[in-house]
Formats: structure tokens, sequence, C-alpha cells
């Protein structure tokens, strides 16, 4: 019996003691995560910029698609749409030519959910989106684009 007792012992004293692990300390886990917090504040900054300068390059992207259905309406029709662009959907009366598919296969929306504005000057087109905010004016991403400055 006496030897059994001395080999669990002897086994027990072989094993890693948990009294001398060391931790993180509360202080260390707070440092770690201001330095975490730091870096999604800068980046996630940055992140919004460039997002933003993404929507203004996808709006310029759809008006220049737009652009080109005018164009295709105007070579096939002789003239840009008078009513606004429900024509490029669907075939005007006074068009004879026009194309046995629609120019655009839905009217599109600018990045920001908005419909794209559209004057018929005579021989020319404008379109336009109001930025973000849907109003006149504004400036960075509520700043209005035209076709004009294409």
């Amino acid at each position: 019996m006496l030897g059994r007792l001395r080999k669990i012992k002897s086994r027990l004293q072989q094993r890693p003691s948990t009294k001398n692990q060391k931790g993180m300390t509360l202080v260390e886990i707070m440092i770690v995560l201001a330095i975490l917090g730091g870096l999604i504040a800068v980046l996630s900054s940055s992140v919004v910029k460039q997002l933003s300068k993404a929507r203004i390059k996808e709006a310029k992207i759809q008006m220049s698609e737009i652009g080109k259905a005018l164009d295709m309406f105007y070579t096939d029709c002789g003239f840009y749409p008078q009513e606004g662009l429900n024509d490029l959907l669907e075939a005007p009366s006074d068009c004879k030519n026009w194309g046995p598919d629609a120019y655009l296969p839905k009217m599109p929306k600018d990045p920001w959910s908005h419909e794209f504005e559209y004057e018929n000057s005579g021989g020319s087109f404008i379109l336009r989106s109001l930025g973000q905010d849907g109003r006149e004016g504004g400036e960075g991403e509520a700043a209005d684009i035209s076709s004009e400055d294409l």
C-alpha cells in the first residue's frame, strides 16, 4: 500500500504546477483593446472616404452608359427623347426605327437611389445626378454630377 502511495505522489510531483503560470492582466487587455480601437477608427475613416469616391465614379459610369443608349436612340430615331428616359424602355410613336430591344434593360438610379434628371436641349442632352442629398448644389458626395462634366 505504501508503494502505491509513493507512486501516486511521484506522479503528482511530475505534473506542472498551475500556481506558477501567468496570464494577461486586466491592464494588458485594456491596452490591447485601446490599440485595436485606434486602428479601427483610422481604417474606417479611410474606407468611408474610398466608398464616397467609388459612388461618385459609379454615377459617372452610369451616366456614360445612359449617354450611349441616348446616342443609339438618336441614331435610330433622329432625335433625342422628348419626354424623358422612358423612351429608352418603350418605343415612342414617332420613331419608326426604334431598336428591336429596349436601349436600357430598366430605368437606372444613381448610387444614392435617386432617378437621373434628363433635359433635352434640341440636338443634345444633359443628364444629372443630384448626389447623395437629392437636392441641387452641395459639396463632396452631395455635389451634383452632370454629363457636361464627363
